[in-house]
């Protein structure tokens, strides 16, 4: 395979077709918004106006990642590529879709002859242009084909093939439950040093804590750049937004009857960040920002 289409150009198909271009892919796209276009031009990556005429300037057997919000939009895509693509095409949804919908989705496609790989895909932003972290569900058989290309597209060590239909997108939502709990955690741990009665400098701070310290991390290290920019976060403020993830992965806990405090607590301070005024909270804004380029509400 040395040809793939993409539809989806936000902050995310963006850089992934960028990555994946610079892969010596042939990568064709497609999105409702046109103005995207211009940028594609820059990267000789080539666009089609509709689904249909992207589908057919692909080589078959076809490829197709579809990297979309979760819900109605993912779902109008995966109906539209499902009434174009032919036995033996692939769909490839590395969006951030409910677990239990990608396996409906791939025993629909199934019923069709149509492949369908569910990948989970973290690293924000920046891993999908510099690398991902990529955990695909299944077909074993068919994701064999698309190894290659996965592994190209991922930092090393960056891809794992996570079993049957859903365990890659089963994988990323606890993987973002995970996060949720992780950024309370260094939210809090900032809240205290905020309040202390000493003056740290937490940009500093920060940058100590991610050179040999047991707490070191991605999420440390991008709050040493918030705070060099903001060192109080006045410019942010206190309301926590969330994608669902948290939430899912919280739900499927409540169903299995396994303990997941911190992760639930993380879910409801988050639903809760709009009654309150607190410094945890816009360390969360910032961090969520930082990594993934997700909206933030600021002052």
């Amino acid at each position: 395979m040395k040809q793939i289409g993409i539809i989806g150009f936000g902050k995310m198909g963006l850089n992934l077709a960028k990555n994946i271009k610079k892969n010596n892919y042939d990568v064709i796209g497609y999105d409702l918004n046109k103005t995207i276009y211009k940028e594609l031009d820059n990267y000789n990556i080539k666009h089609k106006n509709e689904i249909k005429e992207l589908i057919q300037s692909l080589d078959k057997p076809r490829s197709v990642i579809m990297i979309v919000n979760s819900g109605k939009p993912t779902e109008a895509v995966f109906n539209e590529l499902s009434s174009f693509l032919e036995k033996g095409d692939c769909i490839i949804d590395a969006g951030n879709s409910f677990y239990k919908d990608s396996v409906s989705k791939y025993n629909l496609a199934k019923e069709k002859g149509i492949n369908f790989i569910d990948a989970g895909v973290s690293g924000g932003p920046s891993g999908a242009l510099n690398g991902c972290c990529i955990m695909a569900g299944g077909n074993e058989e068919i994701i064999k084909n698309y190894n290659d290309f996965f592994t190209k597209i991922c930092v090393p060590n960056g891809y794992l093939y996570t079993g049957e239909p859903g365990s890659g997108h089963f994988a990323k939502m606890v993987h973002n439950g995970i996060e949720y709990g992780m950024m309370q955690a260094i939210a809090e741990g900032y809240q205290i040093i905020n309040n202390s009665n000493y003056n740290f400098d937490l940009s500093k701070l920060s940058t100590l804590w991610n050179n040999g310290s047991v707490i070191r991390s991605w999420l440390v290290e991008l709050m040493v750049e918030v705070f060099k920019k903001d060192p109080n976060l006045n410019n942010y403020s206190d309301v926590m937004s969330m994608n669902g993830e948290g939430l899912w992965t919280l739900q499927e806990a409540l169903k299995q009857g396994t303990p997941a405090p911190i992760i639930g607590l993380s879910v409801m301070l988050r639903q809760n960040s709009t009654q309150q005024n607190n410094f945890a909270a816009k360390v969360i804004s910032a961090l969520r920002n930082s990594f993934g380029g997700h909206e933030i509400i600021k002052k």
